[in-house]
């Protein structure tokens, strides 16, 4: 039984779901456990819950953006990053709500704002907090603000350890509930887990990177402003993934350097030897690709991922609805059923703005010939002679081509955010179970 648990992706990610309650919850664990100290009332004891309920999710973050393998595996990378944002906003109100209470509850405590003259536990608990503010508002106006996204990634990292760290000083200068050895053990422990975190991210995986080094073999140019990175490994086999999956790249510079991005690759998931990324030309590090010299190296942190075919072993056949870059993944699904001779059936529904911004138009109607595969172009409008679809891939349009048995398929969506988010209400609305539908949001940055 224990071992069929530990094989079932639902058991697994529902286990991951259990433990962090357990750490989120272990504050209020705490306060049952042992009397509150004499005098104090009810709304003094909620707010300290909601300080260590809070502190303890901060904690949890570096786990949620570690990229442990065993957790990403149960939910995606990018759900994980999602989770990560409205956790993290969660935790922030909590700790705000926190003092605020105090002040409600005593005014004689904002006495403690006063920062030359508060004891060092009041000023740890103020820059813990400064520190959390800042954070959250660069990250939720990063761009209206104009930061870039690698000194932004870098000022995340150390307002996070600011955060914690001053916040588990506060914690310890209180006192109330760190008053007993094995408390303190505890929360010391999860914060070396968190510092340890940071370090293995930062410091050990781009060490365990140098050891893997690739090198850029060709920059080929696509249709729709889209370029195909080739990477072959240095003095290893390379790393096979299942077609879908994503890595983070790192070009030109030392992996320490922070200046990595997300991509998918496009190739065969069965050819480690040689790896292809499809990258559109849309940012600043994007629009620079074209200019990669042949014998760059580069380095890659990967597989990562949940949005593949391989997933559903099990399924009668594929609906892939791409829109844009979105055809990426699926592009490189569909050169993997090829090898392997898969005898299912792949509908693909790809949206562009114009029929020759169709990227890998030509490899795609090759593959025709390999495997049973059926592909509708959208473009938002034909050009002269055009009969076939046009405009967006809508319910209407879906419905002529899904087949009348939704739940005999598995539904794959790769596009802009817009997009997935119609296409997801249009399949609802057809009858297509919930649990077929699979999404990729490619901008994770």
């Amino acid at each position: 039984m224990q071992r069929l648990l530990m094989h079932s992706p639902i058991a697994v990610a529902s286990l991951w779901i259990v433990a962090y309650l357990l750490i989120s919850l272990m504050p209020l664990g705490v306060l049952l456990l042992y009397p509150a100290p004499p005098g104090r009332g009810f709304w003094l004891e909620f707010s300290v819950a909601l300080g260590f309920i809070g502190l303890a999710m901060m904690v949890l973050q570096f786990v949620l953006t570690a990229r442990v393998n065993r957790i990403e595996s149960s939910y995606g990378l990018d759900l994980l990053l999602q989770f990560h944002r409205y956790t993290s906003l969660a935790a922030f109100l909590m700790v705000l709500v926190h003092p605020i209470i105090l002040f409600i509850n005593d005014p004689t405590t904002l006495e403690l704002l006063n920062f030359p003259e508060a004891p060092w536990r009041a000023r740890m608990a103020v820059i813990a907090i400064l520190a959390f503010l800042i954070m959250v508002v660069t990250t939720i106006w990063r761009q209206p603000l104009k930061i870039p996204y690698e000194p932004w990634r870098a000022l995340h990292s150390v307002l996070a350890l600011v955060a914690v760290g001053f916040g588990f000083g506060h914690a310890l200068g209180v006192g109330y509930y760190m008053s007993f050895f094995w408390k303190v053990v505890l929360w010391s422990s999860l914060i070396l887990v968190a510092l340890w975190l940071i370090l293995y991210v930062r410091l050990v995986k781009p060490w365990l990177m140098i050891k893997r080094p690739y090198r850029v073999e060709a920059v080929e140019p696509q249709r729709g402003d889209v370029w195909t990175l080739v990477l072959r490994p240095v003095g290893h086999e390379g790393f096979s993934f299942q077609p879908g999956q994503f890595a983070w790249l790192t070009l030109g510079i030392h992996p320490i350097g922070m200046r990595e991005h997300p991509f998918s690759m496009s190739s065969s998931g069965d050819r480690p030897d040689r790896l292809e990324f499809g990258i559109k030309a849309l940012g600043d590090f994007t629009r620079s690709i074209q200019t990669i010299k042949p014998g760059t190296k580069a380095y890659l942190d990967g597989p990562y991922g949940v949005f593949t075919t391989e997933r559903y072993w099990d399924s009668a056949g594929f609906i892939l609805i791409a829109g844009g870059i979105g055809i990426t993944p699926m592009y490189s699904m569909l050169l993997t059923a090829a090898e392997r001779q898969d005898d299912r059936p792949f509908l693909l529904m790809y949206s562009a703005s114009s029929w020759e911004d169709f990227t890998y138009r030509e490899g795609l109607e090759a593959l025709k010939d390999s495997i049973d595969l059926t592909i509708v172009y959208v473009p938002r409008h034909g050009h002269e002679g055009w009969d076939g679809e046009t405009g967006y891939i809508n319910q209407d349009l879906l419905a002529r081509y899904i087949p009348l048995h939704r739940g005999s398929r598995q539904y794959l969506i790769c596009a802009a955010p817009v997009m997935m988010d119609a296409v997801e209400t249009a399949l609802f609305d057809l009858e297509v179970p919930i649990t077929h539908v699979h999404m990729e949001h490619f901008n994770l940055a």
